[in-house]
């Protein structure tokens, strides 16, 4: 969605509450200026929180906003399909066994987090291993990534 087109009829509105005062056209233009951005910004929260307010709406998933420039795009994000504990557990070669020391306080975190996904906390570690060694696949999660001096990716409020 082009917030341009929104910006410039504010700025018509304006401009027909003014006609025919070259004086306060003149300093319609320059305050247009200056409340360009603020008003492209505004667009942009109004936008933030409709998609915040139909994703509490969603039996699941949700709605992101996703900004290229100064367009903003609203897009239905789906839950991403829970990938099973068992289908990295064992593979053809069989389990290895590891020794991993954690801080208690770590491990408590680790025992809750396993808890509350309904996991024991073996399968709950071998899944977060399993994310961290492989790439996430596209529209679950996207990094960030950098080309030149532009930043691309997605954002999640």
């Amino acid at each position: 969605m082009e917030l341009a087109p929104h910006v410039e009829a504010i700025r018509d509105d304006v401009a027909q509450l003014l006609a025919g005062e070259a004086a306060a056209l003149d300093t319609l233009e320059r305050l247009h200026r200056a409340v360009d951005a603020s008003v492209q910004l505004r667009l942009q929260d109004a936008i933030g929180e409709a998609a915040q307010e139909l994703s509490t709406q969603l039996p699941a998933g949700h709605v992101d906003v996703r900004l290229a420039g100064r367009d903003a795009a609203l897009v239905y994000v789906g839950q991403p399909e829970p990938v099973p504990a068992s289908s990295f557990e064992e593979d053809e070669a069989g389990t290895a066994r590891i020794t991993l020391r954690l801080p208690e306080s770590l491990k408590s975190r680790v025992e809750e987090a396993a808890a509350r996904d309904g996991l024991s906390v073996n399968a709950w570690l071998v899944r977060v291993v399993h994310r961290g060694v492989n790439p996430p696949v596209f529209g679950v999660e996207v990094r960030p990534t950098r080309s030149g001096s532009r930043i691309t990716g997605y954002a999640q409020s």
